[in-house]
């Protein structure tokens, strides 16, 4: 029996080992300890990575004697989406390293190749990345630290994503040392993704959101009398520069980013019910992304005081969110409340165009119901026509978004954000923008999802 066991034992770890091997190659191959990697680079020069319009992303040059070159052609406009390949790998280069060193040439050139004692070309992955959006958002962001990310909205595709600071990846192995040496330096940290930021004003969306899920029937009753201020159990909340906005509605006060309506409205919240929808929408949960990310986290229990409720609610206190998962969100509210996966490899081919590969959208689910998703938009468009952001009004196109003035130490300097989408009937495409230290949101943050949403329609012309 001891025997009839132990078979029993060793034939599930075969079974178990062989399931592994075939459903973790990539992560295998991937990892720095395995020697497999230099064994595929041997005999295979890497790939070329494309943008989805065929523009040269990264590339692989031989040079005399076939020394190998990896080179980025758009220099730091991609620096952090595409990445580098060598000091470890970031990036496309690092998602898609297992396509890239690995080869599909036919076997006639692979016989040829060895003949002649070369290398075989590695398979050839396309982005969804789009150049002019890309050049756009780059300039636009300009000499700020921030971020930006682009997204199609029905489908996830990533048309764009900047951080800023940025660098060279020509020039990695020459800067390497002396940005590891810096330890204050941020250069390499994709903002878009792993930068957290307080999400000021943007949160408004999500509190707006809960008080909607606990007031369904009279939500559209709410009204407010904004005198520049709120004051609760000693704690006091002041709308941005002081504003007084007067009497508001649930409408208004969100289309003003009235701070005071808000925090009115934050503490009348269940605290265990606005908790469920936080964790609903991914705060402080993995989120469906393949790129590096670090979660967004939040402070809210029963035990939350009045002064950190009212901060949650206007989205300061210790919440932090980054970008991306902003984007998300803003994407799904424009998509019927269904969020599309982010992702921002389209397909792979081998050196004769044959496809290897290919990715198809893929939904995560339901984050909100489609009726939520239509009173948020609603919300969300009259930022735009009436509100914080009427910077974005008048256009050939409509729109919907949130501004956000984030505050983030006591002397009161904010980083601008915007996130929203457009058109606002029909969304296409959605934009989230960070401004670090730029002060309001509608001042600085908006003329930039201007320019790219101008960019995005004009090429469809």
């Amino acid at each position: 029996m001891t025997g009839v066991f132990f078979a029993a034992i060793f034939a599930v770890l075969i079974g178990y080992l062989g399931y592994f091997t075939a459903t973790s190659e990539q992560d295998m191959i991937n990892n720095s300890y395995n020697s497999r990697q230099e064994i595929l680079l041997s005999r295979n020069y890497r790939g070329s990575i494309y943008s989805r319009d065929g523009e040269v992303l990264a590339e692989t040059v031989l040079g005399e004697g076939e020394a190998e070159t990896r080179v980025y052609p758009f220099g730091d406009l991609f620096a952090h989406i595409v990445g580098y390949s060598t000091q470890g790998r970031m990036g496309v280069e690092a998602l898609a390293n297992y396509y890239l060193i690995n080869t599909n040439t036919s076997l006639s050139n692979k016989a040829a190749n060895d003949v002649a004692g070369v290398k075989n070309p590695g398979d050839n992955v396309w982005t969804t990345l789009d150049v002019q959006i890309q050049e756009v958002a780059n300039d636009q962001l300009n000499i700020y630290k921030g971020a930006v990310v682009v997204t199609e909205v029905s489908t996830g595709k990533i048309l764009a994503m900047v951080s800023h600071p940025d660098f060279d990846p020509n020039e990695i192995g020459q800067i390497w040392d002396s940005l590891i040496e810096n330890e204050n330096s941020s250069v390499l940290l994709n903002r878009a993704t792993q930068g957290l930021y307080p999400p000021g004003s943007t949160f408004k969306v999500i509190t707006a959101l809960e008080y909607i899920r606990e007031n369904p029937d009279t939500y559209n009753q709410y009204s407010f009398q904004c005198s520049g201020s709120f004051t609760a159990n000693g704690s006091r909340i002041n709308c941005y520069h002081g504003s007084s906005h007067g009497q508001v509605d649930f409408e208004r006060s969100f289309a003003k980013s009235c701070n005071s309506s808000f925090a009115n409205i934050g503490m009348g919240l269940d605290r265990e019910l606005f908790r469920e929808t936080l964790e609903e929408l991914l705060f402080d949960q993995p989120l469906p992304l393949t790129l590096s990310y670090n979660k967004s986290n939040i402070t809210i229990s029963d035990s939350s005081t009045t002064d950190e409720m009212m901060q949650t609610s206007i989205g300061q206190g210790k919440t932090q969110i980054t970008p991306i998962h902003l984007n998300m969100i803003t994407s799904a509210i424009a998509n019927g409340g269904e969020l599309m996966k982010p992702y921002v490899i389209d397909r792979v081919e081998n050196d004769a165009g044959k496809v290897i590969k290919s990715f198809s959208p893929d939904s995560y689910g339901q984050l909100i119901s489609p009726e939520e998703s239509a009173v948020l938009k609603e919300l969300m468009t009259a930022v735009v026509e009436g509100g914080t952001a009427r910077k974005l009004s008048g256009q050939s196109y409509s729109a919907a978004g949130k501004t956000g003035s984030a505050e983030y130490n006591d002397q009161g300097d904010s980083h601008a954000w915007f996130t929203g989408y457009a058109p606002a009937e029909e969304p296409e495409v959605c934009v989230t923008i960070i401004v670090e230290g730029a002060g309001s949101g509608g001042d600085y943050a908006v003329p930039i999802a201007r320019r790219i949403f101008d960019a995005y329609f004009n090429e469809k012309k």
